[in-house]
Formats: structure tokens, C-alpha cells, sequence
């Protein structure tokens, strides 16, 4: 599961079945869930535990048996609690959308936002939990045909929140919020396009037209944390993923991932991991 981009625009799946399903547990590399956002749909479902989740600056508390739905384009992050477990789904919507199909006014008011779904679904959704589990059941043991079983809960997921009126629980966002999400959505893709590079905290704050100072204040109350903290864990983070996928040295990653000195990169990634790359890749 890589949401090592804070605006993933990575193929999911295939073309004819743009979808990606992900088991997340507490030995997952990257188990926290950091802040990203990218134009598909997102479910989610808690097997175990809790999941601090933030969708658009909102803070919900997702429990045991609990499902999510993300639409497009919003910003979201995950703090697993309590050993928490949790599947999610990355699916491109256009695979609900079919020009002579009647659905398709519904799947692109969706994707537009005119039509806003509700996020948070509990145990007591009935309908919706039982939806939400044939669908990632169907995707976590595959069994033949089991891209229909997919498509048709998806559908289902949907019909049912409409004619239900599951609408979003989400307050109405203002301009100046709209504005905050889109500066740090511009911030964000700042900082992933030049991670590798020797950027300073004045390039971050220009990048949306910020001073420094405020940027500063901006950023830490929008992320929980300041720039340069955000831009050295996100270093780290892509640093244990070309540990685990490539065969690079430890050094090379290092100087691959914006670091310049070998010592102060060990020395950040044992302060975020708890362990030295050495024994991170043991």
C-alpha cells in the first residue's frame, strides 16, 4: 500500500479493472496512513482496533466493524490505535461509468461533488455493512467472477446511500477553507516533486505565496506538524520503500532521498522508525 504521494496518480490495478485492494496491519511498512489525496475513490473497513481518521480537516474516530467511504479530491490521513487492522480500496469511479447505463448521472454527481455521500458508516448501517464486507471479501479472496460480485456491490453501495439519503455528515466547507485544502494540496505536491533536492523552508512558503512565519503556522495547524519535520518524514518514508523494493544500498538511498550527510540520515531514520536502515531491512 503506498501512499507515498500526497497526490497519487498511479495506475490502479488494470485498465479494464482500475481497482486496488490493500490489508493493512500493524507490520505494514507504511501502516501509518499519512496525508494524500488523489481523484479516485477510497473505502475503507476496520477489522480490529480503532482508526483516527481526518478527512478535509474533520476528525473522526472509526471503530471496530466500521466502514468509510472518501470521495475524490478530499484530503485524508489515518492514525491506527489499538493494533488496529484495516483493508481499504483505491478505485478509479470511470469504472462505474457506462454511456448507455442510466447509473451514470448518479457516479458523475458523485465525482463532481453535487452530490455528496455520507463518509462514516458504523456497525448499525445495516445494509451498508453488509454491502461494504461482500465487497471487500469478494476482492481479499477472489474467486471466479469476482470483478461482478465487485462492480454489482458498488453499485449497491450507492444505490442504497441515496435512496437512503446517506448524505455527507461533513460541514459545509467554506471559501477560506476551500482555500486552506487547496494551498496545502499545492504544498503537498511541492514537496513530493522536490523531496530529493536541498529545498528550504522559503521555497515550501513560496510555493503558495506564504512568508515563512505564517507558512510555518499554516502548515503545522493544517498537518499537526511543521514543514521541515513534514518534509524529513516523507524522506523517510520513501527512503523505506526504496529499502524494500530496491537494491540499493543504504547509501544510495540516503543520498537519493534529499539526504547529504550518511550519519544525519540513520540518525532521522531511527528517530522516525525506531531503528536503524540496517535493521530495518533485516
Amino acid at each position: 500500500m503506498h501512499y507515498t504521494n500526497y497526490h497519487e496518480s498511479v495506475q490502479r490495478g488494470t485498465m479494464d479493472f482500475p481497482l486496488e485492494f490493500y490489508h493493512v496491519t500493524p507490520n505494514h511498512p507504511q501502516y501509518l496512513m499519512r496525508i494524500h489525496w488523489h481523484v479516485e475513490f477510497e473505502f475503507i473497513r476496520v477489522l480490529e482496533g480503532n482508526l483516527l481518521l481526518t478527512i478535509d480537516e474533520q476528525e473522526f474516530n472509526i471503530g471496530e466493524n466500521s466502514s468509510v467511504f472518501i470521495p475524490s479530491g478530499a484530503l485524508h490521513s489515518a492514525i491506527p490505535k489499538n493494533d488496529c487492522v484495516y483493508d481499504c480500496i483505491v478505485m478509479d469511479p470511470n469504472m462505474l461509468l457506462n454511456k448507455s447505463d442510466t447509473c451514470r448521472k448518479y457516479i458523475q454527481q458523485i465525482m463532481n461533488h453535487e452530490l455528496e455521500i455520507q463518509s462514516i458508516y458504523d456497525e448499525n448501517y445495516d445494509k451498508i455493512h453488509q454491502i461494504i464486507w461482500s465487497l471487500f471479501d469478494a476482492l481479499s479472496s477472489k474467486p471466479s467472477g469476482y470483478q461482478l460480485l465487485v462492480q454489482g456491490a458498488l453499485y449497491q453501495f450507492f444505490g442504497v446511500a441515496i435512496s437512503e439519503d446517506y448524505r455527507s455528515e461533513i460541514t459545509m466547507r467554506t471559501k477560506r477553507d476551500l482555500k486552506r485544502i487547496t494551498q496545502l494540496k499545492t504544498a503537498l505536491e511541492f514537496i513530493e516533486n522536490s523531496y530529493t533536492t536541498n529545498i528550504t523552508l522559503k521555497e515550501m512558503s513560496d510555493s503558495v505565496q506564504m512568508t515563512p512565519k505564517y507558512f510555518c503556522r499554516f502548515f503545522r495547524e493544517m498537518t499537526q506538524r511543521s514543514p521541515v519535520d513534514y518534509l524529513n518524514y516523507y524522506r523517510i518514508e520513501r527512503a523505506c520503500y526504496l529499502l524494500l523494493t530496491t537494491g540499493q544500498s543504504i547509501t544510495e538511498v540516503a543520498y537519493n532521498t534529499g539526504f547529504n550527510d550518511l550519519s544525519y540520515f540513520i540518525k532521522i531514520f531511527k528517530r522516525y522508525k525506531g531503528v536503524t536502515p540496517k535493521q530495518y531491512v533485516r
